[in-house]
């Protein structure tokens, strides 16, 4: 069975109650659910074709609107599997979904700054990349989560959970998200900017959380 969820995210201007924020967050904790978002076309189609060769029940959360015109590659998709698709030494961006694209543009913008950032392509939300998980925070000192979902049980919250159990990090890690309450209708483009989840959004946040000490005294 294939659950194809369409207007995941930020939606637009079919009203408050129609934006797409939740759906991580009542998703991930079904058993034996698998749990996908692509980042774009491309990855849809693949990731649609997985689901029908996956013998057990899947879900696809995509955007509403215009597919994004990208020449990024698609690797194959294999079970529990992420795409990482910049290497980096300061900061790892971890990217769900249509937040992934705007994650590739902040970390150019982070390295005329002088900051090196992967970028992480998650693609599975559950199961989790979990070997990537370890690895990358055992070599980066910053994780940074990225979603339009709320902050509440989504992707950032399974990502904290894993590592936190694991205890195999030394990471910081910081959630960008939706905060708990229905956000309001509008231009998508315009609340991905007032709610800090567009490139400059992103960027902006990388950079106060790169300059932040990553010891407490």
């Amino acid at each position: 069975m294939i659950f194809a969820i369409d207007r995941s995210g930020i939606v637009g201007e079919d009203g408050p109650t129609h934006q797409g924020l939740f759906d991580i967050s009542f998703l991930r904790h079904i058993p034996n659910l698998i749990v996908m978002s692509p980042k774009d076309g491309e990855e849809l189609r693949m990731m649609i074709e997985f689901a029908i060769k996956h013998n057990g029940p899947s879900a696809i959360r995509y955007p509403r609107g215009k597919v994004p015109e990208t020449s990024m590659r698609v690797p194959e998709i294999t079970m529990g599997t992420s795409e990482i698709i910049r290497q980096g030494t300061d900061i790892a961006l971890i990217a769900v979904g249509n937040s992934v694209i705007p994650a590739v543009r902040a970390s150019e913008k982070l390295r005329e700054v002088g900051i090196s950032a992967a970028v992480v392509n998650a693609r599975f939300i559950k199961p989790l990349d979990e070997n990537m998980l370890i690895s990358i925070s055992s070599q980066i000192p910053k994780l940074m989560t990225i979603e339009e979902n709320v902050l509440q049980g989504g992707f950032g919250s399974a990502v904290l959970e894993f590592l936190n159990n694991s205890e195999t990090t030394n990471s910081r890690i910081k959630m960008l998200g939706i905060p708990d309450r229905f956000i309001e209708q509008g231009n998508p483009e315009r609340l991905r900017e007032k709610y800090g989840l567009d490139e400059n959004g992103i960027f902006n946040a990388a950079l106060s959380f790169v300059k932040e000490p990553s010891l407490i005294n």
